[in-house]
């Protein structure tokens, strides 16, 4: 019989410090049952995404380790950088991927968000599929304002969080937690300091103002590398994949005289969302099978 695998996705507020990403790292290691496939820090996001994986409860787990070790270690009052956050603990994504439901996804990700707003007097909000309302199913919307804006969301009724308390947390703002399916994030690098370009590329690229489907981006400075980047989320492969994103950013970017200097993946991807395209084409330097899913799943029986 096969085993249930769920991925867990958390988008920590630390980019820089690498003691402490190491200690969010150690945390989810100290969980028997679970790989840690990827860890992605970011000094100029100033934000770490881990993709750790294995049976359900093992994951939940985890999730809740490496809670306990952001929601004690960062201080938001502090926290400069580029990224959309909300939060110490910013995103915690769960998703199905082998012998599992959604909606048992959702239980999770319903379960660790009442615990983690019980234990921290932080506000949680659910999102995607967890989501309790419709207008809440967005991500970005409920990442509006960000964290400087939140004690004045929190005070808002029709922002009441769905688990935690209705109050701001100077120290570790709020936390979104959802079940979804797979996100592959993407970013591509620009050979260019015009952020006024980058952001319109992003524009071009996005669905939400007439692009792609089922792409996010946005165009953010790069400043130790004294460039810019457009930040991807794919959030469907299968109808906007790798290479069909690279190429509208490649495009868009060469009818501003922008060349691309390199991408990165942020994370994990399935072997799929390359659709049948080389790393090499994509501008993935030192791309290895670490990087795909597949590495990390059994074989399907």
């Amino acid at each position: 019989m096969a085993l249930s695998i769920l991925e867990c996705v958390p988008n920590v507020s630390e980019g820089r410090d690498r003691g402490m990403i190491d200690a969010l790292a150690g945390a989810i290691r100290s969980v028997a049952g679970v790989r840690l496939a990827d860890i992605h820090a970011d000094p100029d996001h100033h934000r770490s995404v881990f993709t750790f994986l294995g049976a359900p409860a093992a994951v939940e787990a985890a999730a809740c380790a490496l809670a306990e070790v952001a929601l004690r270690a960062i201080d938001m009052r502090t926290h400069r950088g580029i990224h959309p956050r909300i939060g110490a603990l910013d995103v915690l994504p769960f998703v199905p991927l082998r012998e599992m439901s959604m909606a048992e996804a959702v239980t999770i990700a319903h379960r660790v968000g009442r615990t983690l707003g019980a234990r921290f007097e932080l506000p949680i909000f659910f999102y995607a599929e967890a989501a309790l309302s419709p207008e809440r199913k967005s991500l970005p919307r409920i990442r509006s304002g960000e964290y400087e804006g939140l004690a004045a969301k929190l005070a808002d009724p029709a922002w009441k969080p769905d688990a935690g308390l209705a109050r701001f947390n100077p120290r570790s703002g709020a936390t979104a937690v959802g079940a979804r399916g797979i996100l592959v994030a993407f970013n591509v690098w620009l050979d260019s300091n015009d952020l006024d370009a980058a952001r319109a590329i992003a524009r071009a690229v996005r669905e939400s103002s007439g692009g792609l489907p089922a792409v996010q981006a946005m165009g953010v400075p790069l400043a130790r590398h004294a460039i810019t980047q457009v930040s991807l989320n794919l959030l469907d492969y299968r109808r906007t994949s790798l290479p069909k994103v690279f190429e509208r950013v490649k495009s868009e970017a060469a009818r501003r005289g922008i060349s691309v200097r390199q991408s990165e993946l942020v994370g994990l991807a399935p072997r799929d969302a390359f659709a049948g395209a080389s790393p090499e084409s994509l501008a993935l330097p030192d791309f290895t099978p670490a990087k795909l899913l597949e590495t990390y799943l059994p074989p399907s029986p």
